[in-house]
């Protein structure tokens, strides 16, 4: 097979290859005798059609395919040995590439366009200054975070007497004729943006009616929508005062913090005492801190990288093809609207795979699945389950590493950590201990 390519020009060349027919002719005859074993013919038995017929009946089918099988295989292969980088998949040069009769040919070409990566250099060093923040875990959020335990892990109770942040039931009912009865109504004074509307319910009692003004004290037609069963363009038209009888007075009671509430915090017998509790809350914030601090050192150090690249040229009409090519649904309009962002991503992905080679970086099995429990671990977290059988967090990262686009998420950010921890020992790193309130300004 004879291979050609022309020189790089514009980051695009163009790859031509020529088949003879000793590249492709032994794999045609073994497809069509493997298709004379299999071929259900009548009046012929299995296995004994004339190889004549087969071809006759499957032949240019079968060197069709073993002419695309062979290309494919031998433009990989080159690509390969060559070590080009390209950048997205070979598309066929039509113009080119020899209209072909499968009759009579016995010699084809084929020509395919390809592009390259653009060189640059993304590595820092030690005229690169990045600054590793560590938060500090002040005594206040350890009990800010002990009373949002206690508040997580709390009861609902019933009250006779109304205070603030309790959820009132009742009978609603419009001052004027015929106007709006609404019963069951569901009422909590702590979202009305009038203080002397919530000052009216704040102590009074079961069976006691107060009158007040929806819209005046909420002034939110969805609010007020809600709460009266009606559209949210009848609210905006509600001027009445209502009555409310008060049927029902709901209270949420924080946990007391004991043991039990140790035990639903940590799992039973993990705390000894108040103090152990409030350290295990203390190393947990210092963690989810940690993890904060890491995100900001990533960001920094991706802005730091992308900045040592600069600007890079990219052979984007190709780049358009490819994509249009690839992606069939996509119109023309779309691929304008998200080009710019595609060659954004483009340029980092470039640079994490400089990044990682430069660095020897690997990303093993066993760092996806580490990860992947970490992130299915603050789910669960997120929804208040704290403490996850360590099982059930196992078959559950296994879960989502099954999906594609989570186990390609979850890949890119093990590698992206793994750039961001090699580049510490590189660049001039500044080691700064910040409060969580300065912390969370560095983000504005």
């Amino acid at each position: 097979m004879k291979i050609e390519q022309t020189e790089v020009k514009d980051l695009k060349a163009v790859i031509t290859l020529t088949v003879e027919a000793a590249d492709y002719q032994e794999k045609v005859d073994k497809e069509l005798r493997q298709y004379r074993q299999k071929a259900n013919i009548p009046g012929f038995r299995p296995g004994m059609v004339p190889l004549g017929l087969v071809k006759k009946m499957y032949g240019k089918a079968v060197l069709a395919e073993v002419l695309n099988n062979t290309v494919g295989e031998e433009l990989g292969k080159y690509i390969e040995d060559k070590k080009l980088n390209i950048l997205g998949d070979p598309l066929p040069n039509e113009e080119l590439t020899p209209e072909m009769n499968l009759d009579e040919q016995t010699d084809f070409t084929f020509a395919f366009d390809i592009a390259v990566a653009p060189e640059f250099n993304a590595a820092l060093d030690g005229k690169n200054k990045l600054t590793h923040y560590t938060i500090t875990v002040t005594d206040e959020m350890v009990q800010n975070q002990v009373k949002s335990y206690a508040e997580r892990f709390g009861q609902y109770i019933d009250a006779e007497e109304v205070k603030e942040g309790d959820v009132l039931k009742g009978l609603m009912t419009e001052q004027k004729e015929g106007g709006i009865v609404k019963e069951n109504a569901m009422l909590n004074p702590q979202y009305m943006q009038l203080k002397t509307e919530i000052k009216k319910f704040i102590g009074a009692k079961k069976g006691d009616i107060i009158t007040f003004n929806p819209m005046k004290a909420y002034k939110s037609e969805v609010e007020v929508a809600s709460m009266l069963d009606i559209k949210k363009e009848e609210a905006a038209e509600l001027k009445s005062d209502f009555t409310f009888e008060i049927q029902g007075i709901t209270r949420h009671e924080a946990a007391k913090i004991d043991g039990e509430l140790f035990a639903k915090v940590y799992g039973e017998n993990n705390v000894k005492d108040q103090a152990d509790f409030e350290a295990k809350v203390r190393a947990e914030i210092e963690e989810n801190m940690a993890e904060d601090s890491k995100y900001k050192f990533g960001l920094d150090a991706k802005e730091a990288i992308l900045k040592k690249v600069g600007k890079v040229e990219f052979p984007e009409d190709f780049l358009r093809r490819w994509v249009l090519a690839t992606n069939k649904e996509m119109k023309q309009e779309d691929l304008d609207r998200d080009f710019p962002k595609m060659i954004d991503e483009l340029r980092w992905h470039l640079a994490k795979d400089q990044l990682m080679k430069k660095y020897d970086i690997k990303v093993e099995k066993e760092d996806v699945e580490a990860y992947a429990k970490e992130v299915a671990k603050m789910q669960f977290m997120q929804y208040g389950l704290m403490h996850v059988d360590e099982q059930y967090l196992n078959n559950f990262a296994q879960e989502m590493l099954k999906k594609d686009d989570q186990l390609r998420g979850i890949v890119e950010r093990v590698a992206e950590n793994k750039i961001y921890e090699a580049l510490k020992g590189v660049v001039k790193l500044e080691e700064k201990a910040i409060s969580h309130e300065d912390f969370g300004k560095l983000f504005k």
